[in-house]
């Protein structure tokens, strides 16, 4: 006789979410230790884009804590976790060991972005000898590195005159890694790699098309490559006319 066959009920398996974290920072509590950063606290200064267009560093985190609101940080996946001939899984800490006598002393290192999801983006990297630590550095160096975007309707494809894509071609390269962004048509979406898709979204960015080459194994690469098609998009030289034609702006944006 054939064994009676228990009916066996199977749970559905929950995706992978990555939570964004709202930023925050204790203000009464804070120091301030540069010149902009006492005018910031003392409410000299209230908008991001006159410290950002004056060229001064932001040198205390706590600056872009004040100044920009809503901000939500995640993690990208540089690293990889161990797996036989490779395969492992990717995984948020990248972590190197350097052999001594005493034995092995291992690091870890991340990378860390933040955003309002309309028109500033930060990017960080952090190294310590423990995942926390690690994370915090990462996080604290995304708020020093605040800098926005610039914005628009550059496909001729669309011609809606809203700041939901990029206004032009751009390019960065880093090492062998090259990452081309084209503006793309409004319910486009984020046709790009998944670590830069992260960046692009919390930088306001709705719809692009992204062509990257090289050894693109190489997170850190790829990213650093990002981050220079990013800074062209502020440090292009646009004329008037085109300003408007192309809807561009830099910052929030306001009411389309």
């Amino acid at each position: 006789m054939k064994p009676v066959e228990e009916n066996v009920v199977i749970e559905p398996v929950e995706e992978e979410v990555v939570e964004t974290i709202a930023l925050s920072a204790d203000i009464e509590k804070w120091h301030p230790k540069t010149d902009l950063g006492r005018k910031v606290k003392n409410r000299e200064i209230t908008d991001i884009n006159a410290v950002l267009d004056s060229g001064k560093p932001i040198l205390e985190p706590e600056i872009t804590d004040m100044l920009l609101s809503n901000l939500e940080s995640d993690l990208l996946m540089i690293g990889q976790s161990k797996g036989k001939f490779g395969g492992g899984s990717r995984r948020v800490f990248r972590q190197t060991q350097k052999k001594t006598k005493e034995g092995n002393k291992p690091k870890f290192s991340t990378y860390s972005v933040i955003g309002n999801k309309d028109g500033f983006v930060g990017l960080g990297f952090g190294k310590a000898k423990e995942t926390v630590p690690a994370r915090e550095k990462a996080l604290r160096k995304a708020k020093l590195n605040i800098m926005k975007i610039s914005r628009g309707c550059g496909s001729w494809q669309c011609g809606c005159k809203t700041s939901h894509s990029i206004p032009f071609a751009v390019m960065g390269k880093c090492s062998s890694v090259t990452v081309e962004l084209k503006p793309a048509p409004k319910g486009t979406g984020l046709k790009a790699e998944r670590e830069v898709a992260k960046v692009l979204r919390l930088a306001g960015i709705q719809d692009i098309w992204s062509k990257t080459r090289g050894q693109t194994r190489n997170k850190l690469n790829v990213i650093e490559a990002l981050r220079k098609a990013l800074v062209k998009l502020n440090s292009t030289k646009i004329q008037e006319k085109h300003i408007e034609a192309l809807a561009i702006r830099s910052g929030s944006r306001g009411k389309d």
